[in-house]
């Protein structure tokens, strides 16, 4: 009878080191000053504060801000195009941009890959999308851990997941009770589909409908695939040049980052009870890949407003005063935006 090894149980000791030697140089383009290098070490070393012109930020009293998620069934897409490069942008964004709802400035990043065998270029696409998406959030991969598990997933599956920490200064704090009658809902614009849906997605295009990634779609001017695996929009850089241009007057009373549920059930988590937000349907331009999808599957109104974002990617209840310099400050980073709505005194019984 032969001997055991890990090698024969699926987990090949040699390739997963080859993986891994090629992560170190994609954290390291993510690192700031506050950062401090621990190749090989347990854990990850970030400086909450740093003596400097450029990095100081003198906390009186910072809290710490966590976010977890995951891509979802977009995965499935992904491994159908054969192309892994965009999804660790989806899984950074969709923490990131849930921390930054609290005015939080997000400072480093951790991602759990999940695989069925070592596949070093593979990973090493996976890890390069989380690269890029830390650095456009200005936060750093400051580590992860790739499990390979053969008994749990089958050949050429894999899942991710991402763990994000940022911080705010208490009295910077977004949290929504700060939300009044009359303050105006901004609608900043999505990039697609971002990640949420892709159940419904998938479904429709690949199951009912049969279309190959392939296949071009001249209403969306690229292929399936493509309109599919657009990276979900990372607004946190946009975002903390608003909130540091208004760092004494409380201008920002509310920020939702709109993902499965739509429009109206996360703006409506930070909405104060004795408040509801007057939102107009008609503000802003549904992007294509919205309609196409509906008319391919013959999916209801209600339906299409509860599962996706409808081409609004994340919201801003602000006051009224300073709304118009606030959409003028989003143009000027390159995000499209509209007055969609404002909040109003809600029927209460």
């Amino acid at each position: 009878m032969s001997k055991a090894t890990y090698k024969d149980a699926g987990v090949d000791l040699e390739v997963y080191a080859e993986a891994m030697a090629r992560l170190p140089r994609l954290m390291h383009r993510t690192f700031s000053p506050r950062t401090i290098k621990l190749d090989g070490g347990f854990a990850g070393l970030f400086r909450l504060d740093f003596d400097s012109p450029l990095f100081a930020r003198r906390y009186e009293e910072p809290v710490l801000v966590a976010c977890t998620d995951g891509v979802g069934t977009k995965l499935k897409v992904a491994q159908r195009c054969g192309r892994h490069d965009t999804v660790g942008i989806d899984l950074v964004a969709m923490c990131v941009n849930d921390a930054i709802c609290c005015g939080a400035e997000p400072l480093f990043f951790l991602d759990y890959v999940a695989m069925s065998h070592d596949d070093p270029p593979l990973l090493e696409q996976i890890v390069r999308g989380i690269s890029d998406g830390c650095i456009d959030a200005d936060c750093a991969l400051l580590g992860g851990e790739t499990a390979i598990m053969p008994d749990l997933y089958q050949p050429g599956d894999y899942d991710l997941a991402g763990f994000c920490v940022g911080v705010v200064d208490r009295k910077n704090l977004i949290d929504g009770r700060a939300i009044a009658a009359g303050d105006v809902v901004i609608g900043v614009a999505s990039s697609g589909l971002h990640s949420n849906g892709y159940s419904l997605v998938r479904k429709v295009v690949f199951e009912m409908s049969g279309l190959p990634v392939d296949r071009h779609v001249d209403e969306l001017g690229q292929t399936v695939g493509d309109a599919l695996l657009t990276p979900t929009r990372i607004y946190a850089q946009p975002l903390r040049r608003v909130l540091q241009h208004y760092k004494v007057k409380s201008v920002v009373h509310g920020i939702a980052h709109i993902t499965g549920g739509g429009l109206r059930e996360n703006l409506g988590r930070i909405v104060p009870a004795t408040l509801r937000a007057e939102i107009d349907d008609r503000a802003w331009p549904v992007p294509p890949v919205f309609s196409w999808l509906q008319k391919l599957g013959d999916i209801d109104d209600a339906e299409m407003a509860r599962v996706f974002n409808m081409g609004i990617g994340l919201v801003l209840v602000v006051s009224p005063y300073y709304a118009e310099r606030i959409q003028r400050m989003l143009r000027e980073s390159g995000l499209e935006n509209w007055q969609i709505g404002s909040m109003v005194t809600a029927d209460v019984e």
